[in-house]
């Protein structure tokens, strides 16, 4: 049930099956700081007063329910894993009638503050922005997607690493996986992104470049602290981000 009154809800992916994590446990659920590090996100989306809070689901579903157990969030599964911006869009019938902002939280980026979600939220608020992403400063950007920006520092695309030419390859200004949108304009917005990329998936980030194409509010708040945007994909970043963020 969405009350009239709640202006802010909360999609969390952990649906990614991890595959280069080495291991049959869901990815979501590897611990850094003696907890899996979906919890930590889980706890960031519900103190910065989010409701509702849904997590989008794959591989292992049942453990991630009962991990969160008492969030008291809606579980919607992805099927088949097409990509965030395919995940995010699971969640539209369960958000057709919110009228406020959705924050996307990634659960493999289990470092991200209330603090800095909410200074993400001042900037989307202030700005009247359609859609506000967070970035990071990260000197080794290997395996992120990249923020390119125009001379002025407005945005102008965010290009996963695959899809990166030689000179957008040394850009250090990351993407962290965080997004605020306005619930319309998101859900409007997704049935019109592509995978004409070199995974064929649907990625998030093409709805900001959907809406500067449209003329709307597109703004970029960089973190304070590259320890909160640090994402685990392996066995090796796990450590690292526990021993970073978390020691």
């Amino acid at each position: 049930m969405i009350h009239a009154d709640n202006k802010l809800a909360a999609i969390i992916l952990a649906a990614g099956r991890g595959k280069r994590m080495n291991s049959d446990l869901p990815k979501v659920l590897h611990e850094v700081g003696g907890r899996p590090m979906v919890t930590w996100v889980a706890d960031t989306a519900r103190e910065v007063g989010a409701q509702p809070i849904i997590v989008i689901v794959g591989t292992g579903q049942q453990l991630i329910e009962a991990t969160l157990s008492e969030l008291g969030a809606t579980f919607v599964p992805q099927g088949e894993p097409l990509g965030t911006a395919h995940a995010v869009l699971q969640a539209r019938s369960f958000l057709e009638n919110f009228e406020g902002d959705v924050v996307v939280l990634s659960g493999d980026v289990p470092g991200i503050t209330a603090h800095t979600v909410r200074k993400l939220l001042r900037r989307h608020t202030e700005t009247g922005a359609s859609a506000t992403m967070m970035s990071g400063e990260i000197t080794d950007p290997t395996g992120y997607g990249r923020v390119i920006k125009d001379g002025d520092g407005h945005l102008l695309r965010v290009v996963e690493e695959r899809d990166t030419s030689p000179d957008e390859k040394l850009v250090t200004e990351v993407n962290a996986g965080v997004y605020l949108f306005r619930a319309a304009d998101l859900f409007r917005t997704l049935p019109l992104v592509k995978n004409n990329n070199q995974q064929k998936e649907y990625y998030l980030p093409q709805v900001l470049s959907i809406l500067l194409e449209q003329n709307k509010v597109v703004t970029v708040e960089k973190a304070e602290n590259y320890r909160e945007i640090l994402g685990v994909n392996t066995q090796t970043e796990l450590r690292r981000v526990h021993a970073e963020t978390f020691s």
